[in-house]
């Protein structure tokens, strides 16, 4: 009879050999899963031999490429990219319609990609991104706003020509 240590830490068993084959197979354990046998010391399955053809059965993972020392992998802030869209889009299509909402949805997501970049700067990257976007938002925010004054004016410019004109 064994036991086994799952991935969530719990010990598991006493089970049979043919229970742990499931588990196997099944996906639920692996040779790295340390198992002990009726109180001896702990090890992982690939040391017990009678395990073998179960997790020779399994397909292995692709091995994967050495990462450079000193050049920890980093993804992409989301924030940062919905940040710098919103900012693109506060600057074209914002123009037309839209504009202090594209520019408003895109300063939030800078903002927020840049206080999340800060956070942990060894995990996340895109701060040059959320900068533009922030940069491409606030600069939106300010046309669209200066073309509804500007329409504003026009138009209030025309009605006081044209009431003019009655009198």
């Amino acid at each position: 009879m064994y036991k086994i240590i799952g991935a969530d830490q719990k010990e598991y068993g006493p089970v049979t050999v043919d229970e742990i084959r499931n588990w196997i197979l099944e996906g639920r354990a692996n040779g790295q899963t340390l198992a002990s046998v009726e109180g001896g010391p702990w090890k992982a399955l690939s040391t017990f031999p009678e395990f073998a053809q179960a997790l020779s059965a399994l397909p292995q993972p692709p091995s994967m490429a050495p990462v450079a020392a000193g050049s920890p992998r980093r993804d992409s802030n989301g924030m940062a990219v919905a940040g710098l869209i919103m900012g693109l889009l506060s600057v074209t299509v914002g123009l037309l319609c839209c504009g202090p909402l594209f520019g408003i949805l895109g300063i939030l997501f800078s903002a927020i990609a840049i206080s999340q970049i800060k956070r942990n700067p060894l995990q996340q990257s895109s701060r040059g991104m959320a900068i533009s976007g922030l940069i491409l938002s606030a600069l939106g925010m300010i046309i669209s706003l200066f073309i509804l004054l500007a329409f504003g004016f026009w138009k209030h410019l025309i009605e006081t020509i044209q009431s003019r004109n009655r009198l």
